[in-house]
């Protein structure tokens, strides 16, 4: 049984085609999904969760 991923899109993103990002998580420690949000069937970035949270602690500085 496949259950599909819910994506949720950057709060810096909006409705008029600027550089969106999405990321879907399954369940909390699982690996976190990287897409862009204007090509949803394209490919997406898989990364374990401790790269994602460093990657947010230096893109927050």
């Amino acid at each position: 049984m496949t259950i599909a991923l819910q994506w949720h899109k950057s709060s810096y993103s909006d409705d008029s085609g600027g550089h969106c990002v999405e990321v879907a998580r399954r369940p909390y420690q699982a690996p976190v999904h990287i897409r862009d949000s204007k090509n949803p069937t394209g490919p997406t970035l898989t990364v374990d969760p401790r790269t994602w949270s460093a990657f947010l602690g230096y893109a927050t500085r």
